[in-house]
């Protein structure tokens, strides 16, 4: 047997699934790690940490077949972003929710139009240029300073080697999506050395050789690495121009494949890389969300109305048609397409009989009004009517959730059944790369949701629009 080890490392922990020849998931092992949250609202990561349990997940998935690993594909929380030297890291990692960077960002206002230009990206502290020059300017630094985003870290630790691939360089503000090369004018601006950034390399590309600390009994390619939104992308088939998917995680990433050519959005949407496969490139339109179902764990574990983050959906359905409340998650400011990052959450509309059920249904519809609101800019940039959306995360187990998007998108939502598109669709890069698959084992099971008409929710969104305004 043949198998291909993936490694997802996310947000909120890392997993390990193991697929076998037909790329089926036939072990699969997680562990979740601390979010480092102070008194100024900095949410960090320990990198030490991470990396211990990539081995552990690592060991654990892979059990008594570790002879069988043939690949390695890593696929990771993107803008989160690192820096370390010779002997490890120089500092914990600054999430991509983090906001720290807001001044640098701000302070260079007067060349917002020359980032979004070259990068695609619109000027903001979400993106790592403005994280990796405030790690600068606050860390005390010794030896060969490497700044990188989370996959650069651990194909490192991996491999020895510094590299990146094109999906995670287009996402860090410093990368010319033009020229697809590190862009030296804005490296300055930020402050940050070039010689400090990774070499690029292609997604589907040999990073190095890892016999993942011991584990493995030779060493074997870390040979597809990407982003988690694109590794999503990726795994749901999305390959051709105008198929689009939405991840519902900790955030949500809506993209879109525009194909080979790159698209500029008018609508607070950012251009990017969806890989470089073949030796060819791909362009994606996306919105990121910082508060999506991370709204749904902040009901549970701070306000402790949930036992389980799945009763979300089920409670929401109970609750009452005439509640109009409005809840807006801006816990640390608003993305696509709004770009407000000083707006603070808020929970509007309420009354006396607003209770539990009341702020779960909130909850679930500021997730698809805010994932509506980025279609509905996708379809203003391309001129494509986006019929159908490609769903996977966690929260695309939620039926209720579901066919509410459907229904204020105005799309079917086909909901996967794998919830760990991310480490599969790296994991399935890798072993088209090594040889294992062919292109036609992506595929997988969904659930359809057909949009249908809903005076309600034509009501609630409009009071959601009307919210926004106010912040």
């Amino acid at each position: 047997m043949k198998t291909v080890l993936c490694i997802d490392q996310s947000t909120q922990g890392t997993k390990a699934l193991l697929l076998d020849e037909e790329g089926r998931v036939i072990a699969r092992a997680a562990r979740p790690h601390r979010q480092i949250v102070d008194g100024r609202g900095y949410i960090s990561h320990d990198l030490n940490e991470i990396w211990q349990n990539v081995l552990l997940v690592a060991r654990e998935c892979v059990g008594e077949n570790a002879a069988s690993v043939k690949a390695v594909g890593i696929s990771n929380q993107r803008e989160t972003s690192c820096m370390w030297n010779d002997e490890g890291p120089l500092a914990d990692a600054v999430v991509w929710q983090c906001a720290r960077g807001k001044d640098i960002s701000d302070a260079l206002a007067p060349y917002a139009d020359l980032v979004r230009e070259r990068t695609g990206l619109p000027l903001s502290p979400y993106f790592p240029a403005a994280k990796y020059a405030w790690l600068l300017r606050n860390t005390e630094k010794s030896g060969k300073v490497r700044l990188g985003t989370v996959d650069s870290f651990l194909v490192w630790k991996l491999t020895g080697n510094y590299y990146t691939d094109y999906s995670n360089a287009s996402r860090t503000q410093l990368f010319d999506l033009h020229t697809l090369q590190w862009d030296e004018e804005l490296c300055r601006l930020f402050g940050v050395p070039v010689e400090a950034l990774p070499e690029v390399k292609d997604s589907d590309g040999v990073f190095g050789y890892t016999d993942l600390g011991g584990i493995l009994p030779e060493q074997v390619p870390v040979c597809g690495v990407l982003g988690d939104s694109h590794a999503a992308l990726f795994a749901e088939g999305c390959l051709a121009a105008g198929q689009l998917k939405v991840t519902y995680g900790t955030g949500s990433s809506v993209m879109m494949n525009v194909g080979e050519k790159f698209v500029e959005s008018r609508c607070g949407l950012a251009s990017s890389l969806a890989w470089k496969r073949k030796g060819k490139v791909s362009y994606v339109l996306e919105g990121n969300i910082n508060y999506s179902c991370a709204v749904i764990t902040w009901l549970k574990d701070d306000l402790g109305l949930l036992n389980d983050a799945k009763e979300a959906g089920v409670l929401a359905a109970e609750a009452n048609e005439r509640d109009e409340t409005v809840l807006i998650p801006a816990f640390s400011g608003l993305s696509a397409p709004y770009w407000k990052p000083e707006a603070r959450a808020a929970i509007l509309n309420m009354s006396r009989t607003t209770g539990k059920k009341e702020l779960c249904r909130a909850a679930e519809e500021s997730i698809a009004f805010q994932i509506a609101d980025i279609l509905d800019a996708l379809r203003a940039d391309t001129g494509l009517e986006a019929r159908e959306v490609r769903a996977d995360g966690g929260a695309a187990g939620d039926a209720f959730l579901m066919q509410l998007q459907a229904d204020v998108s105005g799309a079917s939502v086909l909901a996967s059944c794998e919830r760990e598109l991310s480490p599969l669709g790296a994991g399935v890069l890798a072993g088209i790369a090594a040889g294992v698959y062919q292109e036609d084992v992506l595929q997988g099971e969904v659930r359809r949701f057909t949009p249908r008409e809903n005076a309600r929710v034509i009501a609630s969104r409009a009071r959601w629009k009307n919210c926004l305004k106010q912040l």
